[in-house]
C-alpha cells in the first residue's frame, strides 16, 4: 500500500497464497527410484521446512504462536504454524490470560513424493499454503520459497476474500493493486520460466503458474552421469521428463 488506508474498526481482509511445486527426477530403477524418494523425504524433513516456514513468517512481519510439526511414514511431512500479527498476540495480565482480536492466519506445508510406474520418473510435490488477515500479504515471500526448492514447475493461487470499511462507511474488497502475481516475482527469476496468468478480477482471484525453460539433464539423473549414457537415451530421457513437465504444467494428460 502507498498510503495507509483509514478505516472503521481493523483491517479484516482474509489474503490466501497457495503455492505448488514440482521437482522431477529420472531414476533409472525402480530401487533407484525409491532411493530418490527416501533422499527427497530426508533433505525436506519436518525440520527443515519448519525452517522455511518460520522465515517466512518472518518475512510477513507475523508472529509465531504454536507449530504443528509431523514426518510421515512410508513418506511425505507436514509442518502448520499458527500466526498472527505483533499488535494482536495473546497477552497475560494479573495472572489471566487476555485475548485481543487474534488474525486468524496460518502458514502450511505438505510434502508428496512420488514415481511414475514406466518411465522411470519421479516426482516432488510440495504444497505451500500461507493465510494471513489484516494489511500482511504473502506475495512477498514468493522469490525466497521459488529460491527454497529446486522448482521445475510451480503454480501459484493468491485471493483476498471479505471486505474492510473505510472511514466514511464504504466497502473496501481489496487493501492493494493487484494485476499479476507475477508483479511480485523478480525479473531475474521470471527469466527462467515460462509463466500464463489466468486471473478474475471481479472476484480478486489470481492465478500464475510456470515451467523452467532450460534443462541441465545432469540436475536431473539421480546417482548417474550424463557421460554414462549414450546419445540416443540422454534424448530420451530429456523427451520423457519434458513431457512430464509439460502434463503437470498443463494439468492434464497430453501424451
Amino acid at each position: 500500500m502507498d498510503e495507509r488506508l483509514k478505516l472503521y474498526g481493523f483491517n479484516n481482509l482474509t489474503k490466501a497464497l497457495s503455492f505448488n511445486i514440482y521437482d522431477v527426477c529420472y531414476a533409472k530403477t525402480p530401487r533407484e527410484q525409491k532411493e530418490y524418494i527416501a533422499y527427497i523425504d530426508q533433505q525436506y524433513n519436518s525440520e527443515r521446512l519448519t525452517d522455511i516456514l518460520t522465515h517466512v513468517v518472518e518475512m510477513i512481519g507475523a508472529k509465531i504462536l504454536h507449530i504443528s510439526r509431523q514426518d510421515y511414514d512410508p513418506q511425505g511431512a507436514s509442518v502448520t504454524i499458527l500466526v498472527a500479527e505483533e499488535s494482536q498476540v495473546p497477552v497475560e495480565l494479573t495472572g489471566e490470560t487476555v485475548l485481543a482480536h487474534l488474525d486468524k492466519s496460518h502458514v502450511t506445508v505438505h510434502t508428496y513424493p512420488e514415481y511414475h510406474p514406466d518411465k522411470c520418473l519421479a516426482t516432488f510435490r510440495v504444497d505451500i499454503d500461507v493465510a494471513t488477515c489484516g494489511e500482511i500479504t504473502p506475495l512477498s515471500t514468493l522469490d525466497y520459497l521459488i529460491g527454497s526448492f529446486d522448482s521445475d514447475i510451480i503454480t501459484m493461487d493468491y485471493r483476498v476474500r471479505g471486505f474492510t470499511r473505510a472511514e466514511d462507511g464504504r466497502k473496501l474488497f481489496m487493501d492493494h493493486y493487484m494485476s499479476s502475481i507475477q508483479n511480485y516475482i523478480k525479473k531475474e527469476t521470471l527469466e527462467r520460466y515460462d509463466a500464463v496468468d489466468i486471473n478474475v478480477y471481479q472476484a480478486n482471484l489470481f492465478h500464475t503458474r510456470m515451467l523452467i525453460k532450460e534443462m541441465d539433464l545432469q540436475n536431473y539423473l539421480f546417482n548417474i552421469d550424463t557421460h554414462e549414457l549414450p546419445p540416443k537415451v540422454r534424448l530420451e530421457i530429456t523427451n520423457n521428463l519434458r513431457q512430464e513437465m509439460i502434463e503437470i504444467f498443463s494439468g492434464r494428460n497430453v501424451f
